[in-house]
């Protein structure tokens, strides 16, 4: 057997960096070595600086609990110790920026799930399945950042995954207009409900800047690499509404869409099922078997029962049908933490070491 790349999670104590660590747990491609984080952190094992705050229902793994944290900062110190490095720091945009452009400097691959990059020109943002061949902007992006090795990828917003994915598969018939509204859980904003007791019994109408990165990051994932940065498509045109509910994980969406070219609703459907990308040719681990499972029952996909689908990597469609005002409306759900977050950024890892972009330092 192969050697397992060694792996950095720098922002390793938040919830975000505790799924990586869960994730990672026996992986069969790769092995958490180093955990970075605050400067508050450093010098602690993990397991000490998670006390208290540790947010997931499995334990810790035990191979983790003794890693000593260091500190994020110290670039040189953490990406002479890793193969490539994930990244779910919790700081300013511009901070982010100059610390992940730091690490690939360094000739360190980062496999980002922050917000601060999506809309750097030469650093791909990728949902495996829909958009692989964006790694090609990667070339370019390592030219300007004068690396042979480093470079930055990203995942996106976890609450396109709930849509975007069914209308990729559409795509022969030109969606032209979409109406989203998307009902989001809690731990997107890195909360659960012991930490954030006014979400229980209420809805908030308002997640900021959300609606602007579900209309717009759709449009970057299925823009065209041309001259080393990635131009966004100009259709469809979509327009999102984005609400906070008391759920724990998992974000739900309401989709209305219109074509150029009606489809019935058994090429809908067809389509649906048959979906596969590069991740399922592939056969990457933490791949679905099954991209989108479509629930034929009224009062399918929920929340509670479906999230997990696939792992929690899957995506669930149901309530497909024809609208008095558009084409058709149905139902998307996906996990917001596992393929919408840490799941998505391990998924775009595996893709980037079987295309030959991450490999053994």
């Amino acid at each position: 057997m192969t050697e397992k790349l060694k792996v950095g999670i720098v922002g390793g104590t938040g919830m975000v960096g505790q799924r990586f660590v869960q994730l990672l747990d026996q992986h069969p491609w790769f092995k958490v070595t180093t955990i970075a984080a605050s400067a508050s952190s450093a010098g602690k094992t993990y397991e000490e600086s998670v006390r208290g705050r540790w947010k997931l229902p499995d334990s810790i793994p035990e191979d983790v609990k003794n890693i000593v944290v260091l500190d994020a900062s110290k670039v040189e110190e953490v990406a002479s110790q890793v193969d490539f490095i994930f990244c779910a720091v919790d700081m300013k945009k511009n901070e982010i920026q100059a610390l992940e452009e730091a690490y690939a400097k360094t000739g360190t691959p980062v496999v980002s799930n922050n917000s601060a990059h999506r809309w750097t020109p030469d650093v791909p943002m990728v949902v495996p399945e829909i958009n692989p061949e964006h790694l090609e902007v990667i070339a370019a992006q390592r030219k300007r950042l004068g690396t042979s090795t480093g470079f930055i990828a990203v995942k996106p917003n976890c609450s396109i995954q709930s849509y975007v994915p069914m209308l990729h598969a559409l795509q022969e018939f030109k969606p032209k207009t979409v109406v989203a509204s998307t009902y989001q859980a809690i731990s997107g904003a890195g909360k659960n409900f012991t930490d954030w007791p006014e979400m229980l019994d209420n809805v908030i109408p308002y997640i900021g800047g959300e609606e602007e990165k579900s209309e717009q990051e759709p449009l970057r994932i299925w823009g065209t690499v041309e001259g080393g940065e990635i131009v966004k498509a100009s259709a469809p045109h979509i327009t999102t509404q984005c609400i906070r509910v008391p759920v724990t994980d998992g974000h739900l969406a309401t989709v209305f869409v219109s074509f150029e070219n009606k489809p019935s609703k058994e090429d809908i459907l067809n389509r649906w099922a048959q979906y596969k990308g590069r991740p399922q040719e592939l056969g990457l681990p933490s791949a679905p078997k099954q991209f989108i499972t479509y629930f034929e029952e009224e009062n399918r996909p929920q929340t509670n029962l479906d999230r997990d689908i696939e792992g929690g990597m899957g995506i669930s469609a149901g309530r497909l049908r024809e609208d008095s005002l558009y084409d058709y409306k149905f139902v998307g759900l996906s996990h917001n933490t596992l393929r919408g977050a840490a799941g998505g950024a391990v998924l775009i890892a595996e893709l980037l070491k079987a295309e030959g972009y991450i490999q053994a330092t």
